[in-house]
């Protein structure tokens, strides 16, 4: 049985984009694990709605940058500015210190201001003139990036691209889904509804419980094999990174706690590696294509044994 929270945070984000429940699930599963999403879609298919939705949803504070060509490291992190009236010098945050970070069209700002990123999402920190300052717990970034070959756009570095725990594609919603948009949307914006269904303490906690998840050694041992797999494929100049491992597993464990288990699967695994690896490959026909890589992922499930696995899942 889901988990009431999820459910609860799963309904409201469904008034804001409709008939992607699969899409609103897995969202939540990466941001239940600590993790960031990475959003990517051609223009108008609701990608930033969609984070909007869930930073109300989860009651976490909220920034959403506008990465453009001219933004500027510090315009994310923040600057020591010197304060005359103090005679010291004074940190001033940037956007970054927020729970919820929406990064809007990230692929449109330069690498080097990308990059300003990586600390923050690895070590949920901020070092600015030597000086250390942690970001607020729970940090997770949700960022929107249009196809790398539309006009305006960098491709993400692949140290960045790492850092994201999924990469999703929105995609455009079918006819029903469509045509109920336009009829509801026509006097009213469904994100201005959207209400916080859990605190934000609620949702830390639910985060902590999920990392109990038991991992039996069997289905620990084919994560690995998943993995691995991808880094000898003829087709793959450069294999998913040991991070990787590590957040398939984190992503996996909060998949069972939504569904109300305290074990993990390795269906759990197969479900979430294509979300989870293959926006991490590099290919070596040209590094960036997600469609070649999605199939890499999908041979390397094939290649790697899946242990035999049964018990009776525990509800919450």
């Amino acid at each position: 049985m889901t988990a009431e929270f999820a459910a609860a945070i799963e309904r409201e984000v469904a008034r804001v984009i409709d008939g992607k429940a699969e899409q609103i699930r897995t969202v939540l599963t990466v941001l239940l694990a600590g993790g960031h999403v990475l959003l990517e879609d051609v223009p108008g298919v609701g990608k930033t709605q969609l984070a909007r939705a869930f930073a109300v949803a989860i009651g976490g504070s909220v920034h959403r940058i506008q990465f453009t060509p001219d933004l500027l490291p510090s315009d994310i992190t923040g600057v020591t500015i010197y304060d005359s009236d103090q005679r010291s010098f004074q940190f001033h945050e940037g956007p970054v210190f927020s729970n919820i970070v929406i990064g809007d069209e990230i692929n449109r700002a330069s690498p080097k201001t990308q990059s300003a990123l990586l600390e923050c999402m690895e070590e949920g920190q901020v070092t600015i003139d030597g000086t250390t300052h942690a970001l607020p717990r729970p940090f997770m970034v949700i960022a929107t990036q249009n196809p790398f070959d539309m006009d305006g756009t960098f491709v993400l570095p692949e140290a960045q691209r790492d850092r994201f725990m999924a990469r999703l594609e929105i995609g455009y919603p079918d006819e029903s889904a469509e045509l109920a948009m336009v009829r509801s949307r026509q006097t009213n914006t469904p994100i201005d509804d959207i209400h916080t269904v859990i605190k934000l303490a609620d949702f830390s906690r639910h985060m902590e419980a999920s990392r109990t998840v038991h991992v039996d050694e069997r289905v620990e041992r084919y994560a690995v094999g998943i993995v691995r797999a991808t880094r000898d494929l003829p087709e793959v100049r450069l294999g998913a990174s040991p991070r990787s491992t590590l957040q398939l597993i984190r992503a996996a464990k909060a998949s069972a706690y939504i569904q109300g288990r305290d074990w993990m699967s390795p269906e759990d695994l197969r479900e979430l590696a294509p979300q989870i690896l293959s926006h991490r490959l590099v290919m070596r026909d040209g590094g960036a294509n997600y469609d070649d890589a999605t199939e890499a992922v999908h041979i390397a499930l094939a290649k790697a044994p899946a242990p035999p696995i049964s018990r009776v899942p525990a509800t919450r």
